[in-house]
């Protein structure tokens, strides 16, 4: 399957789900990321501010009391930086609607210990498939070092993930409470 063709099976799959239940999808997701190993150690982490039909890992903002906790920034057609979370106070809406950090640039990727990563869909062996922008294909080969969480709904785990030469999977795979390491 085409990279496009899988990108509008999922929204088929989406549409067959009210909020309510996707919500309830995504407090699943959290509590099994809230105690995951790889939270409890990192000290900074790269997390996202959900789109409606993204796993909503807004909880885990909280996280910012005890970690740095970093958000993406969409800057261009194709590119995104990271900006420290300070708070609730710092966020704006910005591109696509997605709500953004305006706290300090973060350029010190190294010190990333754990990265959480939204996607269209997911397959067993850490392959993502994103919305089709190249934001995050872009940003994860900066983070080598970092453990690489990718977060989606179970109807977001598919078979298998179309795949490039440039394409970086993740680490594991949280698919509601269901954990996937590759």
């Amino acid at each position: 399957m085409l990279k496009g063709e899988l990108r509008k099976e999922i929204r088929e799959r989406k549409r067959q789900f009210d909020s309510a239940t996707l919500a309830g999808l995504s407090l699943a997701a959290v509590k099994g990321l809230s105690g995951h190993p790889a939270i409890l150690r990192a000290s900074t982490v790269v997390l996202y501010h959900p789109l409606a039909d993204e796993v909503d890992v807004r909880p885990l903002l909280a996280l910012a009391t005890s970690k740095t906790l970093l958000l993406p920034r969409v800057t261009g057609p194709t590119d995104m930086e990271l900006r420290l979370y300070t708070g609730p106070d710092c966020l704006a809406a910005g591109a696509f609607g997605i709500m953004e950090p305006s706290g300090p640039l973060f350029t010190d990727y190294h010190r990333i210990d754990l990265a959480i990563i939204p996607g269209m869909a997911f397959d067993r062996h850490g392959h993502r498939l994103g919305r089709g922008r190249g934001y995050y294909d872009r940003f994860l080969p900066l983070i080598p070092q970092a453990y690489k969480i990718g977060v989606c709904f179970p109807f977001q785990l598919v078979d298998s993930v179309p795949t490039e030469q440039t394409d970086v999977p993740v680490d594991e795979v949280m698919c509601g409470e269901l954990r996937i390491e590759r």
